[in-house]
């Protein structure tokens, strides 16, 4: 019996010092990696524009988050009242912008080279695009590096919703490390990460314990 559990407390301290490590290793990885660089905000560029509502004519009932944007020169108002919503200043739901249209966003309003576009309708498990409406247009381009950088856009505001690069890959593998969810990668209540908590715990007070029972003797 005595065995049995030692065998058990033995491979049950391995699993939880495995896992410490990539808590150990990924909080590094967090530590020395600004997110702002991780999240591509070094290839914007400043977004100021002048807009001119002395013509709006727009009513949204139980609108929430109503913000004024810049298309490609075109003002859009973007509002939300249980779904986004996209209007110009006559107060007409507006049209997707084309694929050409989105090269030209990231040419205008980032530092990057745009290379090619193409349109997203379908929603993947652990998509680096996760959490955002769709369809989107993803840019594919390169900096100065000439490393490829995926840009997302939102077809009908025209806003970059999201950069990502390799350096923000190696994070969100990280990240997926570090909150023990390696397919969605963002479910931070899930059962692993509270077990392995718990039992993170127990072993790190039970350790401290032993070694002082172990001083005295």
């Amino acid at each position: 019996m005595r065995k049995i559990i030692r065998l058990t407390h033995r491979y049950l301290s391995f699993f939880i010092a495995v896992q410490l490590l990539l808590w150990t290793i990924s909080g590094i990885y967090f530590a020395f990696n600004k997110i702002e660089e991780v999240r591509g905000e070094q290839y914007r560029l400043p977004q100021n524009f002048n807009a001119d509502l002395n013509n709006l004519s727009l009513v949204i009932e139980d609108a929430s988050n109503i913000r004024v944007l810049n298309r490609l020169g075109e003002t859009i108002i973007s509002a939300n009242n249980g779904k986004n919503l996209y209007f110009d200043l006559s107060g007409n739901i507006v049209n997707k912008i084309k694929l050409v249209d989105s090269l030209k966003i990231v040419e205008q309003n980032t530092t990057l080279q745009p290379i090619e576009s193409v349109e997203i309708n379908d929603n993947q498990i652990g998509a680096e695009y996760r959490g955002r409406p769709l369809p989107l247009h993803k840019v594919t381009a390169e900096n100065s590096n000439k490393e490829k950088i995926n840009v997302y856009i939102n077809p009908y505001s025209g806003e970059i919703v999201a950069i990502r690069s390799n350096q923000w890959r190696s994070w969100d593998l990280m990240w997926g490390f570090h909150i023990m969810d390696w397919t969605e990668r963002d479910n931070i209540d899930n059962l692993f990460l509270k077990v392995f908590s718990i039992l993170a715990l127990i072993s790190s007070i039970t350790g401290i314990i032993l070694f002082f029972r172990s001083k005295r003797s």
